[in-house]
């Protein structure tokens, strides 16, 4: 009984739509012949639909190869960025050298107190690398 019902809907919502087009004056021309009545507003019907269908599908194409075109510009812009910045490095780095010298030797430290640590810590590697007597 729901079957049915669902069927009738159906079938009473198209009744419905097929009267809202005025298919008295609509007039479809295929080559040289020209179709009106009943047969023109289901052939102008289903060329509109099927029109509208290929305009969607293309309109998803492009939204994908815009997609994977702004992408790749992404990735040039990003590549272009870091040439950039290391441009814009070499050029600055005579005038970094006051400020990269106590940094690299700060570096050092922090690295040197690190493997000390790690050697304290596993007393395997002191045994290979150094005397344990000796503490730095």
């Amino acid at each position: 009984m729901k079957k049915l019902l669902a069927f009738t809907l159906i079938a009473l919502l198209f009744i419905a739509a097929w009267n809202t087009l005025d298919t008295g004056d609509m007039v479809v021309h295929l080559g040289d012949e020209e179709f009106d009545g009943p047969l023109g507003v289901l052939l102008g019907v289903t060329f509109g639909g099927l029109g509208l269908l290929i305009g969607a599908v293309v309109m998803v194409c492009v939204a994908v190869f815009l997609g994977f075109l702004f992408a790749g510009l992404g990735v040039l812009m990003v590549a272009g960025l870091l040439m950039l910045a290391v441009v814009l490095l070499a050029v600055m780095s005579p005038l970094m050298l006051p400020v990269l010298i106590p940094a690299a030797i700060i570096w050092f430290i922090v690295s040197r107190n690190r493997k000390l640590r790690a050697r304290a810590a596993d007393p395997k590697d002191v045994a290979k690398d150094m005397d344990g007597h000796v503490a730095i």
